[in-house]
């Protein structure tokens, strides 16, 4: 079990970034959050198997149809555990 802390940049609010990414994240398995920064960012946790979790970082430096992602900031962290994925 792996984790991350990321942060992505970019034209990343107002396109449904948050309702793909917990999709996705259901989809893979993905436990964690996501939510909209007052910066126009994105930010999320994500936790999971390894293969699963670096197929969600792809699918975030991607960002959904009508995104523009200009640059993310990963940051390993320590799995919590969590027992969803839930937008913020």
């Amino acid at each position: 079990m792996k984790a991350s802390h990321i942060i992505v940049k970019g034209k990343v609010q107002g396109v449904f970034f948050r309702a793909t990414t917990k999709k996705q994240a259901d989809s893979l398995g993905i436990k964690g959050w996501v939510r909209n920064l007052p910066t126009g960012e994105v930010e999320a946790f994500l936790e999971g198997e390894e293969k699963n979790l670096n197929e969600m970082l792809l699918f975030c430096k991607e960002g959904p149809q009508g995104s523009q992602v200009d640059d993310i900031e990963i940051e390993e962290q320590t799995p919590e555990g969590l027992k969803e994925f839930e937008i913020l």
